[in-house]
Formats: C-alpha cells, structure tokens, sequence
C-alpha cells in the first residue's frame, strides 16, 4: 500500500466515457498544479517544485449520482477493467513527468488517512475541457 509524506492525494474516478486522454490530461494538471505556497505565503509552486509526492487512489463512488432516490447509482463510473487501464496509465503518466507516484489497491476497501495542511481541496474533471 502506498504512502506518501508531503504531496498529494488524488481521488481518481474514472467514468465509463474516459479515454487515455482524459488520464493523461488529469496527470499534466495534477503535475503542475500551483497550489503550494511560495516564500511569499502565495499558491505558486507545483508538486515537483516542493519534492512532494503524488499517492493516486481509485474512487469509483465520485461517479455516486444521489439526485433520485436514497442509494447512489455507480452507472456512470467505468466497468473495473477499464478503470484500472485508465488508473494504471494515470498513475505511469504521473511518474513518467518526473513524480513519485504511489498508489492503493485497486477494488480494494481501504483505509485512507490524510492530513490536510491547508484548505484546498480541488475538483477537475477532464470532461469539461474537451
């Protein structure tokens, strides 16, 4: 299982209309996100820029639509071998720009602890930039 000290951790879900494109360009933002403080205090410098790490953890529930009903539908998330190609090749783009790149158990019910230094939080979504 992986662990990382100071870095990121990526919640990745992967929706059934995902593509390696979709993957790739998450990487590329997750890479050079600016959203650690520079000497100044201002959100200026990357994950690399730090020495941090990247730890990538499937999250097939981020595709939980709640809007009917009280059980969350999954319809939209990826069948499980697709997601784990896309996460697979997620996590190898991360590493190939450069990062250490840790990852979960795939389909695996784990327990993930974080220390959040910081109010950020951030939601992307590939879909809504092609």
């Amino acid at each position: 299982m992986g662990q990382i000290e100071r870095g990121l951790l990526v919640l990745l879900g992967v929706s059934s209309g995902d593509a390696e494109k979709d993957a790739e360009y998450l990487a590329d933002k997750v890479a050079g996100l600016r959203i650690f403080e520079d000497a100044e205090g201002k959100m200026n410098r990357s994950v690399g820029d730090i020495g941090g790490s990247v730890l990538a953890v499937s999250q097939f529930t981020l595709y939980g639509d709640a809007r009917r009903g009280k059980r969350p539908s999954f319809d939209a998330a990826a069948r499980p071998e697709r997601a784990r190609t896309l996460y697979e090749h997620f996590v190898e783009h991360v590493r190939g720009l450069g990062l250490r790149c840790e990852t979960g158990q795939f389909q695996a019910d784990m327990q993930v602890e974080l220390v959040n230094n910081g109010p950020v939080t951030i939601l992307m979504d590939s879909e809504k930039t092609f």
